[in-house]
């Protein structure tokens, strides 16, 4: 206990929480706090890593007569790479897991198989959002499982790769 009129020790501080700069120093936000919804619902959408983030273009060469120096590269369009969802197993009744059965089963169209829209929304510590990600017509391609080991004693793992035709990302400067 300190000394009577002495100041009170500060608690720890929680390392989650991003440090506050007065220096105006930007400090980016960690990537482990995030939430995923299929078409608007949470219920069973909890995620230990999403990963596919990613667009870039595809180039066409070109070369022109008489320059030796360079070839020129035109943008043809953008491509999207696979969306990567990573969780612990589903023991219980899943709408995802539902969706992705009857996707990959049953095909798309048939059955309420056919594409969602997925958001993804990366959160502060009051859990609001700082950067959204939302990706239109999203349909399975893939369904894994990590391998059943009688030697180990590891979390069952479910992978669920995604084709999808485009992201939009949104921030939320006001949340930062």
């Amino acid at each position: 206990m300190p000394p009577a009129g002495a100041p009170a020790a500060k608690a720890a501080a929680d390392p989650r929480e991003r440090p506050l700069r007065t220096d105006g120093i930007y400090v980016p936000p960690p990537v482990f706090a995030f939430r995923v919804d299929i078409d608007g619902a949470e219920s069973d959408t909890s995620f230990q890593e999403v990963s596919g983030l990613e667009v870039q273009f595809e180039t066409e060469d070109l070369v022109e007569g008489g320059q030796n120096r360079f070839v020129h590269r035109l943008p043809v369009r953008t491509k999207y790479s696979n969306l990567l969802l990573k969780r612990g197993v589903v023991t219980q009744a899943s709408a995802f897991g539902g969706w992705v059965s009857r996707a990959l089963s049953a095909g798309l169209v048939r059955q309420g198989g056919g594409a969602k829209t997925i958001g993804i929304k990366l959160i502060n510590e009051k859990k609001q959002p700082l950067i959204a990600w939302n990706i239109f017509g999203a349909y399975p391609l893939r369904w894994e499982h990590t391998p059943l080991n009688a030697m180990g004693n590891d979390v069952l793992i479910e992978t669920v790769e995604l084709s999808y035709q485009f992201f939009q990302r949104q921030n939320f400067p006001q949340a930062a």
